[in-house]
């Protein structure tokens, strides 16, 4: 990256680097939303590539966890954390997180430099994110997790407070979709659910290589599948049978995530534009995930660049007209099954503010029993 541009200059260039898909949408955003974005979304790739780094213990990565969490509010030192992380950077990790981690210091400069209220909102994902995430990886396993309730909130730390967050920025941006937040808050977990599963169903394969499952054995009990003794082949049919209850499940999150979109007026059209583009390719992904359900690999259920390519083309052209969004996401979700999701809440930690960092991870359970973060309607085709 070029040293001699500004910190904001230095977000936009890394950001193509570490996600294609973030810097095809959040351009489409409006000037004062990008910058804050785009900081955004580049802390919580630090705090994954922190979670991601197997080289670590776990002690280490809640060591590091904590560090990463201070120094984005301040009160730590970001070249000293960025100096100690990278010694202990394995070859595993990416060569442009490796950059990004070590530019760490350009990154929170630019968060310090947003509105008090765009701080917050983003302190309170990376807060949250980094007190989720290692409490799930910590038992990681191909048992996958023991419940539907489990896959809710492990959901919610590494996506659903992303989507808390951008409600939050959208609403601080616009006096006028402030008027509708409580509408926003109410399924904004959800949009980033729907996301969030679709790409856990594809990278099934994927994850199991690197020893984790985040599939809820529950469901796969029903259908006489272990988890713990699955392989990508022989296919096995009532593998797919739960794989399509899921597919059902994150059909119904996507729903809501349109309905959230059209909470946004249409003038805002580059926010709508966001918001289409994530759930348009995610509706595609589905659809190949259940029209193959023998694919062994996510390569195979990705979605073609032509297919990006008309889901952009289409949703510019109808993105101002609700009845028209309705339509189109009736279209592309034909012939998916499908489970509608209702009563959106987060996980009882998510109601405390700011959690206590070092929890037993063994509370996981018993703070998912005092409050679910979803129930689940009937299903339908």
């Amino acid at each position: 990256m070029d040293s001699g541009v500004s910190d904001a200059v230095y977000q936009d260039q890394i950001l193509p680097h570490v996600s294609r898909t973030f810097a095809l949408t959040i351009p489409q955003l409006p000037a004062a939303l990008r910058i804050a974005v785009t900081n955004a979304y580049l802390l919580c790739r630090i705090a994954d590539t922190i979670e991601d780094e197997p080289a670590l213990s776990p002690p280490e990565t809640l060591a590091f966890m904590q560090r990463f969490m201070d120094t984005v509010a301040g009160r730590g030192e970001a070249e000293a954390l960025a100096r100690a992380l990278e010694t202990r950077l394995s070859d595993r990790t990416l060569a442009t997180e490796r950059e990004l981690v070590s530019h760490m210091r350009r990154v929170i400069n630019v968060t310090a430099e947003l509105s008090v209220a765009q701080r917050a909102a983003i302190h309170r994902c990376v807060e949250l994110m980094c007190y989720g995430m290692p409490r799930f990886q910590s038992t990681a396993s191909l048992r996958g997790l023991p419940r539907v309730v489990d896959l809710d909130e492990y959901c919610y730390y590494v996506a659903g407070v992303v989507g808390d967050m951008l409600t939050e920025l959208f609403c601080e941006y616009s006096p006028v979709i402030a008027r509708s937040r409580a509408g926003l808050q109410s399924l904004a977990v959800s949009f980033a659910q729907g996301l969030q599963m679709t790409n856990i169903l594809k990278d099934v394969w994927e994850d199991r290589s690197r020893g984790a499952c985040w599939l809820p054995q529950e469901v796969f009990s029903r259908h006489g599948v272990d988890l713990a003794r699955l392989s990508a082949k022989p296919y096995d049919p009532r593998f797919a049978a739960g794989m399509r209850e899921l597919v059902a499940v994150a059909h119904g999150h996507l729903r809501n995530a349109l309905e959230y979109t059209l909470l946004i007026p249409s003038k805002e059209i580059g926010i709508r534009r966001f918001c289409l583009w994530a759930i348009g390719l995610a509706v595609l992904t589905l659809q190949k995930i259940n029209q193959n359900p023998e694919f062994t690999a996510g390569v195979q259920v990705k979605v073609s660049r032509r297919a990006v390519a008309m889901t952009r083309v289409l949703t510019d052209l109808t993105g101002r007209s609700d009845w028209m969004l309705r339509r189109l996401f009736g279209l592309a979700a034909r012939g998916l099954p499908l489970t509608r999701v209702t009563e959106a809440r987060r996980p009882y930690t998510a109601h405390q503010g700011t959690p206590e960092f070092a929890v037993d991870p063994a509370a996981r359970g018993r703070e998912s029993e005092q409050a679910p973060l979803r129930s689940y309607g009937s299903s339908a085709q």
